[in-house]
């Protein structure tokens, strides 16, 4: 059985996505401050944490910073409807996904468990190539980046977005295709998944963030990652 920890101080809503959660066959705990949610998070051992943003204690983004080094399951952040600014910290802290409040608990589960889908394919174990462009190094073992000889950084949904992108080197991706890919889901039309993680990889890949050469986007159609911009 799957278990989840539930980062939520509003007892109503953390009891109803409780009971609905525990009625598809996962085991979920709640915790409702949030300096106590490292200790959560050791002492239950989830296989994923849902995280509301604005918690007593310490706050959600806070807690997502401070979690990720440590916790390798899939993070679900809890936003308020229509804050790009929770939205995009949280992807940047290390978040897999979000979700807008008021929760739809129908809606909750299918990131639940496409985020579960995802980690459980990234370690099914099959061994995708390595993928080598000049002086970047995509090793797909270990999940490692490497560019001229230096390590990279990247989360987990960093490094799967570059490595599909340096799949298809040369080739236009669209929007839609990468979110499906990644997200296991439809895109909306209004997500910023794609384009925050975009964005984090030009950084830590030394694009030029006003005019890049690297990992360019082609206006109306998608992303395009530049196969001979890796000398």
């Amino acid at each position: 059985m799957r278990r989840i920890l539930i980062a939520e101080d509003d007892r109503r809503l953390a009891s109803l996505m409780k009971d609905y959660l525990e009625a598809n066959d996962f085991e979920v705990d709640i915790e409702e401050n949030g300096d106590r949610v490292a200790e959560a998070l050791e002492a239950f051992a989830p296989d994923i944490l849902v995280l509301d943003v604005m918690l007593p204690g310490k706050d959600g983004l806070t807690i997502c910073r401070e979690s990720r080094p440590n916790f390798t399951g899939p993070i679900l952040i809890l936003t308020a409807r229509n804050d790009d600014a929770d939205q995009i910290l949280g992807l940047e802290f290390g978040a897999d996904d979000y979700v807008i409040k008021p929760v739809e608990p129908r809606v909750l589960l299918a990131r639940i468990k496409a985020l579960l889908r995802r980690c459980e394919k990234s370690s099914d174990g099959a061994k995708p190539k390595d993928i080598t462009l000049g002086t970047l190094s995509i090793h797909q073992a270990s999940r490692s980046v490497n560019l001229a000889d230096e390590p990279v950084h990247v989360s987990s949904h960093e490094f799967d977005l570059l490595a599909l992108l340096a799949s298809k080197a040369g080739l236009v991706i669209s929007r839609e295709d990468l979110f499906q890919a990644l997200c296991g889901r439809a895109y909306d039309g209004l997500d910023r998944t794609i384009d925050v993680r975009i964005s984090q990889l030009r950084k830590k890949l030394g694009d030029n963030l006003d005019n890049p050469r690297r990992i360019k986007t082609i206006w109306g159609k998608g992303y395009l990652f530049v196969r001979d911009a890796w000398v």
